[in-house]
């Protein structure tokens, strides 16, 4: 286990070694990576993607992935080939920051605000969503309020409760309805890091533009999980209402993973600002 671990030190190809360069707005910390966007730099991302028939995974980081990452090393490969990763917790922009990168509130991008705009954007360009994830009947569900709320939503959905084993039928199934609908986005809600397991396995089959695993997202947009007020969002208390609605599911996420990240922060702060002082 090696929390220090860089992506750039995974960069196996020209393609990759571009992508690096070209992304200026990268930012490395906790031998993870992410991009300092805002929600609609976010959409404009998605949205040349697609314009340039390109395929990109999104992915996202918060302390429960990052806890997770120093633990899985098939997360780590994961997090090594996605094009783009976006902030998903206010304590992830304040660690970007306390390492000297430029993150701002706004740089926090959750799918409970992000969603409505991006299938704005989805009915106005006529992409394409296939949604895979929740229990069944919530996506379906979820998906009518959104094409209630967005006319010309082109939206198609699977529950998320099937075999993700490697070459199993049902997973062999899934991928096969998803390349029939021939969808520009393909949001994966099915948990962490499950839905990020499943990504990274049949990507290469996967026929789609953009990727994005999006954990509970559409479980909010149907009503299964009640939706924190923004405000508490906007404060970084998102994690402190989700507590008190499933404490029995989350408190080891909330209460337990962040102490294991204390001694790595304070290493990597203290070997940064001992790195500085030595080049002044």
């Amino acid at each position: 286990m090696n929390l220090f671990w860089l992506p750039e030190m995974a960069i196996k190809s020209k393609t990759e070694l571009k992508n690096c360069v070209e992304h200026r707005d990268q930012a490395f910390f906790l031998g993870i990576r992410v991009n300092l966007k805002t929600m609609s730099e976010l959409i404009d991302v998605v949205a040349d993607i697609i314009k340039n028939r390109q395929k990109a995974v999104i992915a996202n980081h918060n302390l429960h992935s990052l806890y997770l990452f120093q633990r899985e090393s098939l997360l780590k490969a994961f997090y090594s080939r996605v094009e783009w990763c976006h902030i998903d917790g206010m304590p992830l922009v304040a660690l970007a920051w306390l390492f000297g990168h430029k993150a701002k509130r706004n740089h926090r991008i959750t799918y409970i605000d992000w969603m409505d705009p991006l299938m704005e954007r989805a009915a106005r360009q006529k992409w394409r969503i296939f949604y895979l994830g929740s229990a069944p009947g919530v996506a379906e569900r979820g998906a009518d309020l959104l094409r209630r709320k967005h006319a010309n939503l082109q939206i198609r959905t699977a529950h998320g409760y099937f075999s993700v084993e490697p070459n199993s039928e049902a997973s062999s199934q899934v991928i096969r309805s998803i390349k029939e609908y021939e969808p520009q986005i393909l949001l994966v809600g099915m948990g962490m890091p499950r839905q990020e397991f499943w990504i990274h396995q049949n990507r290469k089959a996967l026929a789609v533009n953009v990727i994005l695993p999006c954990g509970a997202a559409m479980d909010y947009v149907a009503g299964a999980v009640l939706t924190p007020p923004r405000w508490v969002g906007r404060a970084g208390l998102e994690w402190a209402f989700r507590l008190l609605s499933e404490p029995t599911r989350l408190w080891q996420r909330y209460l337990v993973e962040p102490w294991s990240l204390v001694v790595p922060v304070l290493r990597e702060f203290v070997k940064s600002r001992f790195s500085v002082s030595k080049v002044s």
